[in-house]
């Protein structure tokens, strides 16, 4: 089985397959522990270094590259370094994005005796048993002899099941040989029967594995569900991006004629301009006629959505399972029989090359394709004429949110943090594919800063807008000393109402009051980029139009001063349905 002894090194093979899976930038904090593998990196050319403010900031922008790359990684020394970046693992484990956290190590001979080594926790294993429940697969690089089968193995779980791995690799490790084996031979010998790899991998394990009886019950099941129903709504989940399965679905859309929706979590995995695009599907928060269509549709096909509460749970009607036709890349449910063992993609093939036949649109839903206007929608305000700009009117959020929909173009994208940030940005038209970013589900505050360097560098032909309230910039907002480092031209959008005003609705205190910055100071600190101060309509109007007509190429800043009791419509909309159930 054994190919070779190399003269590469374990942190030189490491690199290598980083570089292979299209890993051009890694994020992180160097420390003692993991300094060989940091000078590796510089002298490998291979992979730029991007060191941040902070390690929860390197994960962060390391999770926002994975969800445009495919892969993001993340680079920190042991426990002091490794346990600050693990609720930026956890966000991405919860929502499906494959980041790579490699940490540094006491070397194994240093270990011996139990020496009291700084950064120690308790056990030399603590950190490792911790990232044991938050990542999808996890390895202690302590031997040479098996390091190149085992990052082949954890680099592959990333791929596969996108979700996060974890590497540690002990520093007295770092420089030895590998032994290489055949590239990942031993570890698909072993799962060929794994449904996530077998559509990885397709090309390379025998047919014959997959379950083509459960497979053809299925799709016999889904297809007379779907032929003999009369209103029957596609469910765009995150899964169709993380899997990149968008021109596959595109095909099925166009060939059924189905219309579709997309979720909080999975805005933007579509163009938001196609045809058949009903609109956002955000349960109590959402437009009431998409609403009420998807929860009376008699046939909803859910691809790749996650039953997460931000999507489907505060609605005055829970989506019936009777009715519907749930596809995961974990199982697949079609009214209430479950198929294990099905490959989702391979699923999604089949339903394609199905007799499925071209549906007559229905009016219903041309009706709300057609006209897009209803009550404070965006898409209609931005083709209406009666949109004003009033001179010296005190700025609000709804008219912050009419007005940027226009600054909006195909090289946008869109980071919203948590809050208001969120739920506002939800009414905004995003034309392009995986052009909006949030934590929609595990809803971390302080993502959206951080997730700009992620972003930019993952594609640099896109041009962030970060919306984020003051309290997460608060958190994170020392990353846009990166940001100007590394020259990125963001523009960070700061809602300032002097605290947290989303858990103000929830329960009022001055627990939820910060200390109020003056945010468009900040770029004359870093000497870098313009700062806009935002406290009317034609001030915002103003400074949108100087930069993207002259500043378009530097970081920009606008500190936007909100009432303290100012919501967008969304979250109005939720308010509004929480304060019906809570006085019933």
């Amino acid at each position: 089985m054994i190919k070779n002894v190399s003269n590469q090194s374990v942190g030189d093979y490491l690199i290598d397959r980083l570089h292979n899976y299209g890993i051009r930038h890694i994020f992180g904090v160097p420390g003692d522990y993991i300094l060989g593998f940091y000078q590796q990196l510089n002298q490998s050319n291979k992979i730029k270094i991007i060191n941040t403010c902070d390690e929860q900031g390197a994960g962060f922008a390391a999770d926002a590259y994975a969800r445009i790359n495919g892969l993001g990684v993340a680079c920190v020394t042991y426990c002091v370094g490794g346990l600050k970046v693990v609720n930026s693992t956890a966000q991405a484990f919860a929502e499906k994005s494959p980041l790579v956290i490699i940490s540094g190590a006491p070397g194994i001979k240093e270990r011996l005796k139990n020496p009291l080594l700084h950064h120690k926790v308790k056990d030399f294993d603590t950190q490792r048993k911790i990232f044991e429940h938050i990542t999808v697969d996890s390895i202690i690089l302590d031997n040479a002899q098996t390091a190149a089968q085992s990052i082949d193995r954890v680099l592959l779980s990333a791929i596969c099941y996108k979700k996060p791995i974890y590497i540690e690799i002990p520093r007295d490790i770092i420089l030895q040989s590998i032994v290489v084996y055949p590239q990942n031979k031993p570890y698909l010998e072993n799962n060929t029967n794994n449904p996530y790899l077998v559509s990885e991998i397709k090309p390379q394990i025998q047919e014959e594995n997959l379950n083509i009886d459960s497979m053809n019950e299925a799709l016999t099941e889904a297809t007379t569900m779907i032929s003999s129903s009369k209103k029957p709504v596609i469910v765009v989940g995150v899964e169709i991006h993380r899997f990149k399965l968008q021109q596959k679905l595109l095909h099925l859309i166009d060939k059924t004629n189905i219309p579709f929706v997309t979720t909080v979590l999975s805005k933007s995995v579509l163009s938001e301009n196609h045809p058949l695009f009903l609109g956002l599907y955000e349960g109590a928060m959402g437009f009431e006629l998409v609403r009420q269509y998807v929860e009376s549709s008699d046939c909803l096909i859910l691809f790749g959505a996650p039953m997460i509460e931000t999507d489907f749970s505060i609605t005055p009607t829970p989506i019936s399972q009777s009715h519907s036709i749930f596809l995961t890349s974990e199982n697949i449910t079609i009214k209430h029989h479950r198929f294990d063992n099905i490959c989702f993609q391979d699923f999604l093939d089949a339903l394609i090359n199905s007799l499925l036949i071209k549906r007559k649109s229905d009016i219903e839903a041309m009706e709300i394709i057609k006209k897009k206007n209803y009550k404070n929608n965006l898409h209609y305000l931005k083709n209406n004429t009666d949109f004003r700009i009033i001179k010296g009117q005190k700025i609000t959020i709804k008219h912050l949110f009419e007005r940027l929909n226009f600054s909006i173009t195909d090289d946008t994208i869109i980071i919203a943090d948590v809050g208001d940030s969120l739920f506002g940005s939800l009414d905004l038209t995003i034309h392009n594919q995986t052009e909006f970013l949030s934590s929609a589900y595990y809803l971390s505050m302080g993502f959206a800063v951080p997730a700009i360097i992620g972003a930019k560098l993952a594609n640099p032909a896109l041009r962030p807008i970060a919306i984020v309230g003051d309290g997460a910039f608060q958190m994170t907002g020392m990353e846009i000393s990166t940001i100007a480092r590394f020259d990125l031209n963001p523009i960070i959008i700061v809602l300032n109402n002097h605290g947290y005003g989303t858990e103000r609705l929830l329960l009022e205190g001055s627990f939820n009051d910060i200390l109020s910055w003056n945010y468009s100071l900040i770029p004359k600190i870093l000497g870098k980029g313009r700062g806009f101060i935002i406290e009317t309509e034609d001030q915002l109007d103003d400074a949108l139009n100087s930069i993207e007509e002259i500043f378009s190429q530097e970081l920009c800043i606008l500190d936007v001063r909100l009432g303290k009791d100012d919501m967008s419509y969304a979250l109005q909309r939720l308010t509004n349905v929480l304060s019906k159930k809570i006085s019933k």
